[in-house]
């Protein structure tokens, strides 16, 4: 029997040969012989290693408890405002007195009313408040004697309240008595004298202004020319060239208030003048029919009067010292004369004495003090008292053409609205005057400049016109002021 290479089985007919069978059980023939592999056993795999890395733990379940809801904070407690009527007050027979509760508070920060009452009054009184409703009502005592008044204070929830007593006398000699207000203005700039060299182009002449006093009069002589720098006139919307004018004008040194108020201004007469003889003239002649179709700036014939400064319909020209020129050549003050108030020194930190009304008392730019009585208390910026009228007139020109501020109507004095009354003036203590003294500001918003006086006047005299350009309105063109 052959040796059998391994790894080979020996199988004669089917049948497996071993070393027992030989070759015999083939018939000793080696012919049907067959040699078939073994089979070759399949390895068996090594099992892979489970992973190193730890096995990662099944998140836990939420409880299925709903959870606990956070406490819901306890509203704050109300606490009731503090009413705070001011300190006692001093006054004079005849001179406005201002109450103020602004100084009373909620600590909750809750939006607070006023209610004024007049609790007592000396007998005789026929004294009303401006306002009940306001933090700042005005009142003029008519008796000797005090007056109480109180205020509640409301945050709409609970209210407070508080008193103070305004005691009223008969004036001090020169400064008020009975149902006027007097007030000696002698040896207060009575040598106010300037005279000033103006380089800008549009004037290139020397300004001139000479105050001085009578016994009872204080006079003005000046040229009216502007003694600071100005804008470039003619202009697009001023045709008319600055020109030396005559002034010459008299006040009284005793001015006294009048019962009722004078409108001054245009043709009415001059309302009042800058120390350097520049003439003060808030309004202009620019009127508009009720249509809106007809606008001019010359003319006032108009039912709707158009303001120089506050509204952008209408371009008067004006220069950064709210001023332009009339046809005459008169330049002239609509609003605050910016650059005298510089050359002056007027800031934020003193009042500023820049003129004289046309009844004789001064006029201040600007700021006031805080408590018109109390020389010690912080300045303020002055505001006027007026306010957009509401509603509005159904023979107005239409405010989606004209917004609402562009004629004079638009306006409408409230009282305690702002700091002054219906003249854009007030009594109290100035630096020229520590005893007080009813005076006029100038101010930055409406009206600008007084357009009446409180003081006794003779009118007459003087005319003003504002000139510029208007708009197209409608199908009217633009008309150009001459002169």
């Amino acid at each position: 029997m052959p040796t059998l290479p391994s790894p080979y089985r020996l199988y004669c007919r089917g049948i497996l040969l071993t070393a027992a069978l030989g070759l015999s059980a083939c018939g000793g023939s080696s012919g049907s012989v067959t040699y078939t592999p073994a089979s070759t056993p399949t390895p068996t795999a090594m099992p892979t290693a489970a992973p190193t890395t730890a096995p990662t733990a099944a998140p836990t379940a939420a409880p299925t408890t709903a959870p606990t809801a956070a406490p819901t904070a306890a509203p704050t407690a109300n606490t009731a405002p503090v009413a705070n009527a001011g300190v006692d007050k001093s006054a004079v027979i005849g001179v406005l007195v201002r109450l103020d509760a602004s100084a009373s508070s909620d600590a909750n920060g809750d939006s607070l009313t006023f209610r004024w009452s007049l609790v007592s009054f000396p007998t005789g009184s026929n004294v009303a408040l401006s306002a009940s409703n306001i933090a700042m009502p005005t009142f003029t005592p008519d008796r000797a004697g005090v007056y109480t008044f109180q205020v509640v204070v409301s945050d709409a929830t609970t209210s407070t309240s508080d008193q103070l007593s305004v005691t009223a006398s008969a004036a001090p000699t020169g400064i008020g008595g009975g149902s006027t207000t007097t007030g000696s203005t002698k040896g207060v700039l009575c040598d106010y004298n300037d005279s000033t060299f103006n380089e800008s182009a549009s004037v290139n002449a020397t300004s001139t202004a000479n105050w001085s006093c009578t016994a009872t009069q204080r006079n003005l002589t000046a040229n009216g020319l502007p003694d600071h720098a100005v804008g470039t006139f003619p202009n697009a919307n001023n045709p008319n060239t600055i020109s030396q004018q005559t002034v010459s004008d008299s006040f009284t040194l005793n001015p006294e208030t009048a019962d009722t108020a004078t409108t001054l201004g245009g043709p009415r007469g001059v309302t009042g003048y800058v120390l350097n003889g520049v003439k003060i003239d808030a309004g202009t002649a620019g009127s508009c029919d009720d249509s809106g179709n007809a606008c001019s700036l010359t003319g006032n014939t108009g039912n709707w009067s158009i303001e120089a400064l506050g509204q952008t319909h209408f371009n008067f020209g004006t220069d950064t010292n709210n001023a332009h020129v009339q046809p005459s050549g008169a330049y002239h003050y609509h609003g605050m004369p910016e650059g005298f108030i510089t050359k002056r020194g007027g800031n934020s930190t003193k009042m500023t004495l820049i003129g004289w009304a046309a009844d004789g008392f001064p006029i201040y730019a600007r700021y006031g003090y805080s408590d018109p009585d109390d020389a010690s208390s912080a300045l303020k910026q002055m505001l006027g008292s007026y306010q957009l009228v509401d509603p509005v007139s159904s023979s107005r020109p239409s405010i989606r053409t004209y917004a609402l501020g562009t004629f004079s109507q638009d306006w409408e004095y409230v009282a305690g609205s702002g700091d002054l009354d219906e003249c854009n003036g007030r009594t109290g203590v100035t630096p020229e005057f520590p005893n007080g003294i009813y005076h006029y500001f100038a101010t930055d918003n409406y009206p600008y400049f007084q357009r009446c006086v409180k003081g006794v006047v003779e009118t007459g005299g003087g005319t003003g016109t504002g000139q510029g350009t208007a708009p197209s309105s409608g199908n009217t063109p633009p008309r150009r002021i001459g002169g």
